[in-house]
């Protein structure tokens, strides 16, 4: 039986060339490239998500770029099988793939497993929740950890959320987290894939943020938030979470200067891309590198 072709998956920070290599790669061996960044499915912010062109869309095939609605709310679960779907009609094909963006759980839904963790009721997360305000972190973690160490252990000082989660998890269900983690298989089997991250220099990263903002701006990416605060969507949607609508947001209504604006959309770009080296540094140690 003939080897199936191979699948890339190429992941990094936001301005690291990610979608450049992608299409290089993908005009080499005639791979369709798959989106595998949350911002960058919403229709909405093509130019504030930083999405290929369409001069670059036009060059290669490109899948799950702007196919949602700023109003929907995509899943892991979601975008895996869709992207699951898309990888077995190229396999069909005898085509190779390229899975590219920045988004850690995306890869870690392929390479690792998704786990089906049944849904919390909001009435027990309210509950959780004002636990949490009540004890403090210090002896709220202290409770996880007795009935959940290793989800306790794993989450990093000051995250609420994720400890929120995990002793949602375990009250709803009467199960660990960790243990429903555990308990996942791969999406993608071991010998289908290569993973590469691209870990640029840290200074030249930030440049390359700082710069991206600028040709942002200069794009048209105020309007296109402009655009997105007409709708007067709900703010806890992704799309209305994403890298520069709060601070574009903020000039637009008034609450900030042009300058302080922009300087703050390059600072929230630069944290981003450190969040994001950092995630890619401790979540895949045995990928390949490269600048």
């Amino acid at each position: 039986m003939p080897r199936p072709p191979l699948i890339t998956l190429i992941a990094g920070p936001t301005a690291s060339g990610k979608s450049a290599l992608a299409l290089k790669m993908a005009r080499e061996n005639g791979a369709a490239i798959i989106n595998a960044d949350s911002q960058q499915l919403y229709a909405d912010l093509r130019i504030l998500t930083a999405r290929p062109s369409e001069t670059d869309e036009a060059l290669a095939e490109h899948r799950l770029y702007g196919v949602a609605d700023a109003a929907e709310a995509w899943s892991v679960g979601r975008w895996s099988r869709e992207a699951l779907r898309i990888l077995d009609d190229l396999r069909s094909e005898g085509r190779p793939a390229i899975l590219v963006g920045g988004t850690g759980l995306y890869f870690m839904a392929l390479t690792k497993g998704l786990a089906d963790i049944p849904a919390v009721p909001p009435q027990v997360r309210e509950r959780v929740e004002a636990d949490y305000l009540q004890q403090g972190e210090t002896v709220f973690r202290a409770s996880l950890a007795l009935h959940d160490p290793q989800a306790a252990a794993a989450i990093e000082q000051s995250d609420r959320q994720r400890l929120v989660r995990a002793m949602s998890v375990l009250v709803a269900s009467g199960r660990p987290l960790s243990a429903w983690r555990n308990d996942t298989q791969p999406l993608l089997s071991p010998d289908r894939w290569t993973g590469l991250v691209i870990e640029p220099d840290r200074a030249a990263l930030y440049a390359n943020c700082d710069r991206r903002v600028d040709l942002m701006i200069q794009g048209g990416a105020v309007d296109e938030v402009g655009a997105l605060l007409a709708r007067d969507l709900p703010p806890s949607l992704p799309a209305m979470k994403a890298v520069g609508v709060r601070e574009i947001a903020a000039w637009l209504n008034g609450g900030m200067p042009e300058a302080d604006a922009v300087s703050a959309l390059k600072q929230a770009t630069r944290n981003y891309a450190k969040r994001q080296l950092t995630w890619f540094r401790n979540q895949t140690p045995d990928w390949a590198r490269t600048a």
